[in-house]
């Protein structure tokens, strides 16, 4: 029991300590923004410079970015897991090929499409490549796989449609996996900085991440504790969501484990099983 204590205490010491160094950063960031009577901070609202423009244009292509890619992988997961069609599995493995290309390889090829439908410094642009998301769609296929075919085909009977399967039963059984997802995609838009460099050229229509990049290289920016103040301004929607969705991401992540715990765990248990009795 002693001894069980001891390590438990020990634990916790280093767990403190780990927690402490991965926060320094964070301390040091909020006592050099608040330095000088909080000038710094002051500055990003005096209109000199277009801090509040970056951050809004972030905020609207992030949240616009989630709504849709969460409803299409939503989508395209439940064809892929209740429906069977002719290619399906060949879908599949293309589909888990295309994440072994590196994004930056596509970068000429996405901006010469970019360019030829005209979407060169729109917010489209910035939106809609995003939108084919290979991990989303085989997130939402392994959640949906977990539901119930008896649901499914009682709500058939009852005479609902295909669509309406999808909304009002689908979905909602797989709630925690669309938070997940959402916070996920969220936090990929809004960090996203490549990409929008690219094809977004206007100052106005900049991004937080990519005004950043350019706050550094202003003269008159203001010297560091600007960019620091910043930089806290930018985390604020991320830690908000987080908090707000960390149960579903632990929720979400976790029904997706036991999925797939599921249909391959028992698959290989099955072959050592077979594999037994033969020998036997």
């Amino acid at each position: 029991m002693k001894a069980r204590s001891f390590t438990t205490i020990a634990l916790h010491i280093a767990l403190g300590v780990l927690a402490l160094v991965v926060a320094l950063p964070f301390i040091w960031m909020v006592r050099y923004a608040a330095s000088g009577n909080g000038e710094a901070v002051r500055r990003l609202f005096d209109g000199s410079l277009p801090i509040v423009r970056w951050w809004m244009n972030s905020l609207f292509l992030a949240c616009t970015y989630t709504v849709i890619v969460v409803l299409l992988c939503a989508l395209a997961g439940f064809a892929i897991a209740r429906y069977a069609f002719v290619g399906k599995r060949i879908l599949i493995g293309v589909m888990l090929l295309t994440v072994l290309i590196p994004p930056q390889v596509l970068l000429p090829a996405g901006f010469e499409l970019t360019a030829w439908l005209g979407w060169v410094d729109t917010y489209p642009a910035a939106i809609v490549p995003g939108l084919a998301n290979v991990f989303g769609v085989l997130l939402f296929a392994t959640a949906m796989r977990a539901i119930n075919d008896d649901v499914l085909a009682a709500a058939r009977v009852d005479g609902c449609s295909e669509w309406r399967l999808w909304w009002s039963i689908a979905l909602p059984m797989v709630r925690p996996m669309v938070g997940a997802f959402s916070l996920m995609s969220f936090l990929a838009s809004w960090n996203s900085f490549l990409w929008p460099q690219v094809v977004l050229i206007s100052e106005s229509k900049h991004t937080l991440p990519i005004g950043l990049a350019t706050l550094t290289t202003l003269p008159h920016a203001g010297g560091p504790a600007v960019v620091y103040a910043a930089v806290l301004i930018g985390i604020i929607p991320a830690a908000v969501l987080f908090v707000l969705l960390q149960r579903d991401l632990v929720e979400g992540l976790t029904s997706v484990l036991i999925g797939i715990n599921k249909r391959y765990g028992s698959t290989h248990a099955g072959i050592k099983i077979t594999g037994a009795q033969n020998a036997s």
